[in-house]
């Protein structure tokens, strides 16, 4: 019997040793534990940033969860979770943002729905026409 890889299992692994400089993109789970400098970005991806992690990039991913170090924006279509000891020093955009006791943001943050969410509401003003027959 042949088992199965859960959507959410981990499918790639940079160590603590590992140091990357450029632009690293990936598809599905990836948790980082060294250092990357650049740029990080996934078509709904998640990224894990370790607690021994420090990165200093621009990230757009579909999830981001963050217990290291990060310094630069991140952007992502899903979610940002933040749990001790993790540090982000810049901007951040999301519909859900959770940060624990213990996370640090530095930075300001902004949960704006995404604009190609499948069933989303788009907001509408609450006024209604009224039509008037004005007869002389």
């Amino acid at each position: 019997m042949k088992k199965e890889r859960k959507a959410d299992s981990i499918s790639t692994f940079l160590g603590s040793d590992a140091k990357l400089e450029g632009s690293l993109h990936f598809q599905g789970t990836i948790r980082v534990d060294g250092s990357v400098h650049g740029k990080i970005t996934s078509n709904g991806g998640t990224l894990i940033v370790g607690e021994k992690a420090s990165i200093d990039a621009d990230i757009s991913v579909g999830v981001a969860i963050v217990m290291g170090e990060v310094n630069g924006s991140i952007d992502a279509k899903d979610r940002i979770e933040v749990y001790p000891p993790g540090r982000i020093g810049g901007d951040i955009q999301a519909p859900v943002v959770s940060i624990e006791p213990g996370g640090i943001l530095n930075g300001s943050c902004c949960m704006k729905t995404s604009a190609t969410s499948p069933g989303k509401i788009k907001a509408t003003p609450k006024f209604h026409p009224v039509s008037v027959d004005a007869k002389s």
